[in-house]
């Protein structure tokens, strides 16, 4: 993997072109093979991690990086095992691709059928992921689609090392190591969104900045989010407990991942005797909450920090929770339409006419009623794990899996037939005829 970007991006696309004729058996079997051989490694990968770790402490006293950035970094034998979970999850999915979506009779004899087929090449462009690196090697090996990598330098040895065992388990199955590489170094990033001849798809996972850079510099269709900025709406018809778990599930269970919530939108009806409940709730968890001016004078014996108008749309990924007090379900959606990134929404009630207008009104890429905003994740959804979430409304969007990674091409079997014979005034008619797909 010491060739020049280029020459390693050629090497992909050649790979990506055995893997798109590949069997489904034998992808799968070299996604378990490298969950088996990750296993088998993982203290290897553990030392690689802790050098990784070294550096990003420095990075960190710098403030190169914050702090979610070096949380997401950590390798752990829980986390490891999340991924190799996670892959295996993946390899015992059915085979997305070659599925007939539609089969239409133009003519006798003549029959059209719509069947899905891999993108190509992946290029996935990511900041301290660890497990980026086996959830797209994973959903790119099941679909058939070649994958680059690029990490960030935080991450680079973490990222190296998994690669390299990917890369062992491909050829352990007679599959080509190149349908996963890895790419170094930041000059890289503009190598490769400049190759549109090759790669297919970008897949930025990271900061703002960064999936703003990628946007702004590729002709390559770009798939991705560029924020998490949440909300819970506590409906007045709430069950204030219902609403103090899911609230302290969304924010704490992992404050740095981009599907927790970050701002909590009450009604005002039971604003006076919610929001100090809430306070209460989360205090003990270390979570600081700042507040409207109403939220501010209702909590005004505790130290709630003013959220300036421009704050509303900031995704904390951390243990800081912005919460305003609103007079209607409608004035909570307009928030949410201003402020949100489209990622997911929740609202919180035992009305079930206010929850459905919620689920119909809300533009987001998930909308929930009486559940954790954490819920928006490929693996939670049943994909096995996803590339990254899709704020997009084109291709693929919210957690995106195997599904998002296909496209379809038309597949026309004939017996001759030209099409001058369907034209002029002695035109043959088309059939037109809808076809079982099983």
């Amino acid at each position: 993997m010491n060739s020049s970007v280029r020459e390693t991006a050629e090497s992909c696309k050649r790979a990506s072109r055995t893997l798109a004729v590949s069997s489904s058996e034998r992808r799968s079997a070299a996604i378990r093979a490298a969950a088996e051989l990750i296993e088998q490694n993982r203290s290897s990968l553990l030392a690689a991690n802790a050098v990784d770790l070294d550096a990003a402490n420095q990075m960190l006293a710098s403030g190169e990086i914050n702090a979610a950035t070096f949380e997401r970094l950590r390798l752990t034998d829980k986390k490891l095992a999340e991924m190799t979970r996670s892959m295996l999850a993946v390899a015992e999915l059915p085979d997305p691709i070659g599925r007939v979506l539609q089969r239409t009779e133009l003519d006798a004899d003549l029959v059209l059928e719509k069947i899905t087929c891999p993108l190509g090449v992946l290029a996935i462009i990511f900041e301290a992921r660890p497990d980026a690196v086996t959830q797209i090697s994973a959903l790119g090996l099941k679909s058939a689609n070649a994958v680059i990598l690029k990490a960030g330098r935080e991450v680079e040895r973490t990222a190296h090392a998994l690669v390299e065992i990917i890369r062992r388990a491909l050829t352990r199955c007679g599959l080509p190591e190149d349908a996963v590489t890895l790419v170094a170094g930041r000059e890289s990033i503009q190598q490769l969104l400049g190759m549109s001849d090759i790669v297919d798809m970008v897949i930025p996972r990271g900061s703002k900045q960064l999936v703003e850079f990628v946007q702004a510099n590729t002709r390559i269709p770009v798939l991705g989010h560029a924020e998490g900025v949440c909300h819970i709406y506590v409906d007045a018809a709430a069950d204030p407990d219902m609403a103090l778990a899911i609230i302290d599930d969304s924010k704490t269970d992992y404050p740095a991942a981009c599907n927790a919530a970050e701002t909590v939108l009450v009604h005002e009806k039971i604003a006076e005797t919610f929001l100090p409940r809430l306070a209460e709730h989360l205090s003990p968890k270390h979570v600081k909450v700042r507040g409207c001016e109403q939220t501010r004078a209702i909590l005004a014996d505790q130290p709630v920090e003013a959220v300036a108008q421009s704050e509303w749309q900031t995704e904390y990924s951390d243990l800081v929770l912005a919460v305003r007090v609103v007079k209607s379900m409608d004035d909570a959606i307009v928030h949410i339409h201003t402020h949100g990134s489209l990622h997911t929404e929740t609202i919180v009630t035992q009305d079930t006419s206010a929850a459905e207008r919620f689920l119909a009104e809300v533009d987001a890429a998930g909308v929930f009623h009486n559940a954790s905003t954490r819920f928006a994740d490929g693996y939670r959804y049943g994909f096995g794990a996803e590339v990254g979430i899709s704020t997009s409304k084109l291709h693929a969007r919210g957690p995106v899996g195997l599904e998002g990674l296909t496209t379809y091409k038309y597949v026309l079997r004939g017996t001759g037939q030209l099409a001058g014979s369907y034209q002029g005034p002695n035109a043959v008619p088309f059939t037109h005829k809808k076809l079982p797909i099983d």
